[in-house]
């Protein structure tokens, strides 16, 4: 072995000087190119023609990069000590109470439960009453409509009238309305004054055909169900896709974790080299070069330290951007590192048994089918909506009626009639008493106003109450109610439209069980292939390291070069990388496994009330 002069080095710091003392004492040796033995009888192809390369410009003429001090190593906005280790049903039990996201579609969820309420609000009952006063004064148009003396009519109604009207889920229509009045009238030729009429009528409309047992009001209070169910629905798709975004960020930032003690311990191997290769070109056993090779493979590895540590700062923020959406949370100042050990590989069911359970327990099927169920829906309602309109419709009326009798005195016919009949009795008792013997005299006309009223007419407002419901003075009656639209191009639009509805839900339907179907095939072959993967790289890391330290003893004894080492060192670390890649991949896979077969909810326990209510309002 030859030796090599003797070059004092004082350490790390010295590599510099060590390369420009080995290149003057060694000197410019100029590499001879490899000739290549011709073969007998080949023929020698002519050398390539040189390449027409684009012209490039002169960029920033003169710059070079500044000599920075080295940064210290952290991640930015968190503290660095000490570490918050936070397991994985912890860290999915944050997110399902303070996620944004799910925090939102649970608030879709409420809206859509209120929109059920609402529905249900176009067959409450509606109540009104009305009560008035109206004054009205007339002009007299003849001496017995008239006020005394000739005057004006007026007159005075109080009035409260009140009902009740409504639908019924299968369309049928109601309503009852009463009212009741007082009215002063000071025409002269009235019996009753004041007099109080009362009036009491129900109506109820029965549709035959169109409408018959589906409204709009019924198919709105449907569509409003089906829609709560599929908010439901998609709440479930969101949480069950932020678990496995969960999850899956959560080994990544395992495996960013431990990606920085793989490239910390290539540090600590190659700065060890480092100092190797120092001692040995201090006895003169290496070459000096061989430390400025080590040196600078200390900083490619301590370049892949920040990197690594770039990387677990990414990964952490947005880890934690799915656990919260409080920007002022104070998990955001935590160096949080995962304490969960690696999942343990599930019972894996065949490609049919896990499409079956898909298509069974995701709540994306729950999705397509309520939308089936509301275009089916729609295309009955639009179906019933091209029959003629048929409707039978009843009705009833009572009319109630008292008041308190006038004085006949004050009606000048009474009194003239009364004065006639007098005068008419005067001649006939003139006559009796001259002209006719006993047994033919003529009777006299009874003295009176005519006839009284009857007595359940004369009374107040609580007589006019009991005639009406007593049903003195009812009114009844039917009727049916036949109608068509020529043509009826609308309704032959709206079921157009409801057909093509049908056929969307329909192929959405299919093309979801497809989506899902494919994603169970994927899920399988990822989770063979991470298995395989894993494999391999567990005995690619195992070999490597064999072999780097194989030719790290080699090198000792003289029989490799500092290049082979530092090559070894390389691909160890590539291996390690490689391993540290396949168990995340493997990971989350698992992951990717549960979500498909929709056993991701019911593993981790979601309670749906529970989603959201941790962020605040």
């Amino acid at each position: 072995m030859p030796r090599y002069p003797r070059i004092r080095l004082i350490g790390p710091a010295t590599v510099t000087a060590a390369l420009a003392l080995a290149f003057a004492a060694i000197g410019p040796v100029a590499a001879a190119p490899s000739q290549p033995r011709p073969v007998v009888g080949a023929t020698i192809p002519p050398p390539p023609a040189a390449p027409v390369l684009p012209a490039v410009p002169t960029v920033a003429r003169g710059y070079r990069a500044p000599r920075v001090p080295q940064p210290a190593a952290g991640i930015v906005g968190v503290t660095q000590r000490p570490f918050v280790g936070i397991s994985l049903s912890d860290a999915i039990g944050m997110a399902l109470s303070q996620n944004g996201q799910l925090a939102v579609a649970q608030a879709n969820r409420r809206i859509a439960g209120y929109q059920i309420i609402a529905a249900k609000g176009a067959f409450n009952v509606r109540f009104q009453v009305v009560p008035s006063f109206l004054h009205s004064q007339r002009p007299p148009t003849s001496s017995f409509f008239a006020g005394q003396n000739f005057g004006a009519i007026s007159q005075n109604t109080q009035k409260v009238s009140g009902g009740l009207q409504g639908i019924l889920p299968n369309g049928q229509q109601y309503s009852v309305n009463l009212s009741e009045a007082k009215i002063d009238d000071n025409t002269i030729i009235n019996t009753f004054d004041p007099y109080y009429p009362t009036n009491l009528s129900a109506s109820f409309v029965q549709p035959i055909l169109r409408g018959a047992g589906m409204s709009l009001a019924k198919q709105g209070l449907e569509l409003a169900r089906i829609g709560a169910d599929r908010s439901t629905a998609q709440t479930l798709t969101a949480v069950s896709t932020t678990i496995a975004q969960v999850e899956d960020a959560y080994w990544d930032l395992v495996s960013g974790w431990r990606n920085v003690a793989i490239q910390e311990d290539a540090l600590k191997q190659a700065i060890a080299q480092q100092q190797s290769n120092i001692r040995l070109a201090k006895h003169g056993v290496a070459a000096p070069i061989s430390a400025v090779e080590s040196s600078t493979q200390v900083h490619i590895f301590q370049e892949n330290v920040y990197s690594a540590l770039q990387s677990v700062a990414a990964l952490q923020n947005s880890f934690k951007a799915l656990l919260v959406t409080d920007p002022s949370a104070a998990i955001w100042n935590a160096n949080l590192v995962p304490t969960s050990p690696v999942l343990s590989l599930p019972h894996v069911p065949s490609l049919q048994r896990l499409v079956m359970e898909a298509l069974k327990n995701r709540p994306e099927m729950r999705e397509v089918i309520d939308a089936r169920k509301a275009a089916d829906l729609k295309l009955a309602y639009a179906r019933n909506q091209l029959k003629p309109r048929l409707d039978l419709a009843l009705s009833y009326q009572s009319n109630g009626f008292a008041g308190a009798l006038t004085n006949p005195n004050n009606d000048p016919l009474a009194v003239s009639s009364a004065q006639q009949t007098l005068a008419i009795d005067q001649l006939i008792a003139a006559v009796n008493t001259r002209l006719l013997p006993p047994n033919q005299q003529i009777p006299s006309l009874p003295l009176g106003n005519g006839p009284l009223p009857p007595p359940y007419l004369i009374g107040n407002l609580n007589q006019s109450l009991n005639n009406l419901f007593n049903g003195r003075y009812p009114t009844y009656g039917a009727a049916l109610t036949f109608a068509i639209p020529l043509g009826n191009q609308t309704r032959k639009a709206e079921f157009e439209q409801a057909v093509e509805g049908e056929r969307v839900a329909q192929i959405q339907e299919a093309t979801t069980i497809q989506s899902i179907a494919i994603q169970a095939r994927n899920a399988l072959q990822d989770y063979r292939t991470a298995l395989a993967r894993l494999a391999a790289a567990s005995q690619a890391g195992e070999t490597s390291a064999q072999v780097l330290a194989s030719e790290q003893r080699r090198f000792r004894n003289g029989a490799a070069t500092t290049y082979f080492v530092l090559q070894r060192q390389v691909q160890l670390e590539q291996n390690r990388g490689l391993e540290l890649q396949a168990q995340t991949d493997l990971n989350k896979a698992v992951v990717e496994l549960e979500r498909v077969s929709g056993n991701i909810l019911t593993s981790n326990h979601v309670r749906l009330e529970d989603v959201g209510a941790g962020v605040h309002k």
